[in-house]
């Protein structure tokens, strides 16, 4: 696929040539990754089997329309949510019906958005920001805990490396826009490097795994389960994780300006049943592990273990969560990874508009 040499070609254009041609390249290149690197670990999307008249946004049958939820693989309320059925059963109430499809990653979540086959993502906090580098209408519907101990630096069980200025001029693998991404660039930037001092390899999780399991990179910075897997294949070891004020940026839960306008009832709905979902996960150590153990192909004791790196919250959007946002969007462009500067606040609601979707129990934290 040649992803990387695809967006260092962007990288070294002019700025003035990119900002015209980025939302195209955006587009072309997460399609080719969504579309033509399906495996079954790859967690990409299932062909849609669905006509446009069954959508949600189209449908003029209550019986026929559907709401597309983004297929969570890992330790999370949102598999949770899945699992339990609960919110089938309201949103059946209201009509609808839910569908769970799978993606490799953050990045082609929100450019299945644009092209309709999405309804509500749960990224990091870098792919909205491309996203709106790239015009896709998003809206911020809510904000995730941090759960910065769940996202790892990995090196090879027997690599050398032992910190992260030993990766200058090494191959790390991570998805582009992606919080691996991110979380390297902070990390080398606390060490005195830049993305630069290292290669980079952009590879979406799954091939990125194959990658480090081969030996053909030298690190990658990834979430879990691939984590937990690979320190228990004895592949790989922790070398740095997002905890200790590394990772101080938050989840997002996020649809399109469409989707928001025309459901507002059933985004409330959702973010009512995710949270009851992020309380009972929170209390229920042993019990969602089991609930989930099928879903990330880690055996039950480990993911109890691996309970503490997790807050199952929801946050609030309020001013520091836009403000930090913003940083990151900032950040980006100064890196020259996105062509333009990006006003985050225009895809964020009013305090408003939030007070109308948000639990009370969420809004209570303010």
């Amino acid at each position: 696929m040649h992803l990387k040499d695809k967006f260092e070609s962007w990288k070294n254009q002019r700025i003035t040539r990119r900002s015209a041609l980025f939302a195209l390249g955006y587009s072309l290149v997460l399609s080719t990754t969504l579309f033509s690197c399906s495996t079954p670990e790859n967690n990409t999307q299932k062909p849609a089997t669905s006509s446009t008249s069954d959508t949600v946004n189209t449908s003029s049958s209550s019986t026929n329309k559907v709401v597309r939820i983004v297929r969570s693989k890992q330790l999370t309320a949102l598999a949770v949510l899945e699992k339990q059925g609960n919110l089938e059963k309201r949103l059946e109430t209201l009509g609808y019906k839910v569908e769970w499809p799978e993606f490799a990653a953050g990045p082609q979540q929100l450019e299945a958005f644009n092209a309709n086959g999405l309804d509500i993502a749960l990224t990091a906090e870098s792919p909205p920001v491309f996203a709106q580098a790239a015009g896709t209408p998003l809206v911020y519907l809510a904000a995730n805990s941090t759960d910065g101990k769940s996202i790892s630096l990995l090196v090879p069980v027997n690599s050398k490396v032992k910190s992260v200025k030993d990766l200058k001029g090494k191959k790390v693998a991570f998805q582009k826009a992606s919080i691996g991404h991110y979380l390297l660039l902070k990390a080398l930037e606390k060490e005195g490097l830049k993305l630069t001092d290292v290669q980079s390899v952009y590879l979406i999780p799954a091939d990125a795994n194959a990658a480090f399991s081969q030996g053909k990179v030298d690190a990658w910075f990834i979430w879990e389960p691939f984590v937990t897997r690979n320190e228990q294949n004895k592949i790989g070891r922790v070398l740095i994780d997002g905890s200790n004020g590394l990772r101080d940026s938050n989840n997002f839960f996020s649809t399109t300006r469409k989707f928001y306008q025309e459901n507002p009832q059933v985004i409330k709905v959702f973010l009512e049943e995710l949270q009851k979902a992020q309380v009972w996960s929170k209390q229920h150590p042993k019990e969602i592990a089991q609930l989930l153990a099928p879903v990330t192909q880690v055996d039950v004791p480990t993911l109890e273990k691996m309970h503490n790196k997790y807050d199952f919250a929801l946050e609030p959007i309020n001013e520091k969560i836009i403000t930090k946002q913003q940083q990151v969007a900032d950040k980006w462009y100064s890196q020259g990874l996105i062509p333009k500067k990006v006003n985050v606040r225009d895809d964020f609601l009013s305090p408003e508009e939030y007070s109308k979707i948000t639990p009370k129990e969420v809004l209570a934290k303010q």
